[in-house]
């Protein structure tokens, strides 16, 4: 199984909210309402959009911007132009969308087209994909030198995602969701190929040894795997292969097993009625004592306190 996509889709973005804008200077929009995650393609122009803390970062026609922040956040032609809040964003049709004009003064000719989403996910693996992230990860998919490697694949995405936002026709919300999923895979695929500090599990997919190990604890994270049975799948020795795992994941084999079937679990707290003793069973626990102190361990609290507060 491709780990990536797995924690994606785990983590499946749901209800997308987007906004298209036709921008004439002077103009300015203050973030406010926080979500987990925020895309912000410029498909024409250049927005410099403000972090709460650090520097501006500019962002030219065909950059894509996903800001990970809990902190207002500022969209502007310049960073002087005092900002406005943005404006609410009405149902249309079966998603959320909004196709507005701003700004205008003096009478210039729009010099922007952006194109902001929201996306809106639950749970852990949302949490542990985000972590990974900086507050402001930007990507280049424009035509040229330093573009991304999924450059051609984003520009599509984009595209089609400008088209259905501007429309209003039944099913919006699906297609919507789904572009934001295809638009999330290939924005973070090119962000951690050339990010100094992507995750280490997501380094870790470019050595075949450790990468099968991986695959095989999120194909089958139930089974009763032993660092001797991964070692031998991946064609090493066992102290080799612990050594090879540790160095490159930042975690031992079953440190990470563990922690990836906790992550599991509490997603099936959260999501389902199933009893603690049927879910310690499907990560591999052969009982519910185990499992528990497992996943004390790992979350901080038994698994009948965290169902409870989710």
């Amino acid at each position: 199984m491709d780990v990536l996509a797995d924690r994606l889709e785990r983590a499946r973005a749901r209800g997308a909210v987007f906004v298209l804008s036709t921008l004439t200077p002077p103009w300015g929009v203050e973030m406010t309402d926080a979500t987990p995650l925020s895309v912000h393609a410029v498909l024409q122009g250049e927005v410099w959009l403000t972090p709460a803390e650090g520097e501006p970062v500019r962002l030219l026609q065909g950059d894509v911007a996903l800001v990970h922040s809990a902190h207002a956040y500022r969209l502007a032609d310049d960073p002087a132009t005092a900002c406005l809040p943005p404006a609410p964003v009405p149902n249309s049709g079966d998603g959320q969308a909004l196709v507005q004009s701003l700004g205008g003064a003096g009478g210039r000719e729009a010099t922007t087209v952006l194109l902001c989403g929201a996306y809106r996910f639950e749970g852990d693996v949302c949490d542990t994909l985000l972590a990974a992230l900086p507050p402001v990860a930007r990507v280049h998919s424009g035509e040229g030198r330093g573009s991304a490697p999924d450059a051609v694949s984003m520009r599509a995405a984009l595209a089609i995602l400008a088209d259905e936002v501007a429309r209003d026709a039944a099913g919006q919300r699906a297609v919507l969701d789904r572009l934001l999923d295809l638009l999330l895979v290939f924005t973070l695929r090119s962000w951690f190929a050339v990010a100094d500090d992507a995750p280490p599990w997501y380094r870790a997919l470019d050595d075949r040894a450790v990468a099968t190990a991986l695959r095989l604890m999120h194909e089958d994270y139930g089974r009763r795997w032993t660092v001797e049975q991964l070692a031998a799948a991946a064609g090493l020795s066992r102290a080799g292969f612990a050594r090879r795992f540790t160095a490159l994941v930042a975690s031992t084999p079953m440190g990470y097993l563990t922690e990836w079937r906790m992550t599991v679990a509490a997603e099936l707290l959260r999501t389902s009625d199933r009893t603690v003793a049927s879910i310690a069973r499907e990560v591999g626990y052969d009982n519910e004592f185990a499992f528990s102190s497992a996943f004390r361990r790992v979350k901080g609290v038994p698994p009948t306190r965290f169902r409870r507060a989710a």
